[in-house]
C-alpha cells in the first residue's frame, strides 16, 4: 500500500531479493551501511552466517529497469518518508505510522514475504523470509546468469551449496532432451 508500512515492506522485499539476502543480514543493516553510488546503492554486510568474524562484503545493488521494482527508489523512498538517518535501517512501524528506534526481527522479513504474496493474490503458504534469497538466485539463473555472478551477489561460497539454492531454476534451460529435435 502507498502508506509509510507499505514504502518499508517495499524497500525490504526489493532489498532483499535483489541482494539475495538472507533474514538477519536484512534486518542487521544500518543506514550507515547502505551509499548510493552512481550505478546503484553499495551495500555493506558487516557479517553473515558464512562471516562470523565480521569480515564483512561490500554488495552492489543496481538500479531497476522498472520504478515499481526498483530497489534503490525503493530503499531511498523509505528513509525519505520515515525520517530514519541513522541506526536500524528496517524498523517496525505501528498501526499509527509510528516509526520504532529498534530493528525488526528477521522473522518480520517472513511476515513481510508473506503480507505482499497474499496481497499480490498468491499463496503465502510456502514461501518465507529466505524466499527472497532464493528466489533471486531461481531466477538468475533461470535468466542464464552464471553461477558465479551469482554466488558473487549471494555470498556463496561453495558452489555446491549454491546448486542446491538453485531449484528447478535450470530444469529446462539446458536440457539435453530439448536439444535432440524431438
Amino acid at each position: 500500500p502507498d502508506t509509510l508500512l507499505g514504502a518499508r515492506d517495499r524497500a525490504l522485499v526489493l532489498l532483499g531479493f535483489a541482494g539475495a539476502m538472507r533474514r538477519s543480514e536484512l534486518v542487521g543493516l544500518d543506514v550507515a551501511d547502505v551509499s548510493v553510488a552512481d550505478d546503484g546503492l553499495v551495500v555493506l554486510i558487516r557479517k553473515s552466517k558464512t562471516d562470523q568474524t565480521g569480515v564483512g562484503r561490500k554488495l552492489g545493488i543496481p538500479h531497476g529497469a522498472h520504478a515499481d521494482t526498483c530497489p534503490v527508489r525503493a530503499v531511498l523512498g523509505w528513509l525519505d518518508a520515515s525520517a530514519v538517518d541513522d541506526g536500524p535501517l528496517f524498523r517496525r512501524v505501528d498501526r499509527h505510522g509510528f516509526v520504532a528506534d529498534r530493528r525488526l526481527s528477521d522473522r518480520a522479513v517472513a511476515e513481510v514475504v508473506k503480507r505482499a504474496l497474499a496481497a499480490a493474490g498468491k499463496s503465502p503458504r510456502r514461501y518465507s523470509g529466505h524466499s527472497l534469497r532464493a528466489g533471486l538466485i531461481t531466477q538468475a539463473t533461470m535468466n542464464g546468469v552464471s553461477e558465479r555472478s551469482i554466488a558473487e551477489q549471494s555470498g556463496h561460497r561453495s558452489l555446491l551449496v549454491l546448486r542446491r539454492y538453485i531449484r528447478d531454476g535450470s530444469l529446462f534451460r539446458e536440457n539435453a532432451a530439448g536439444k535432440v529435435g524431438l
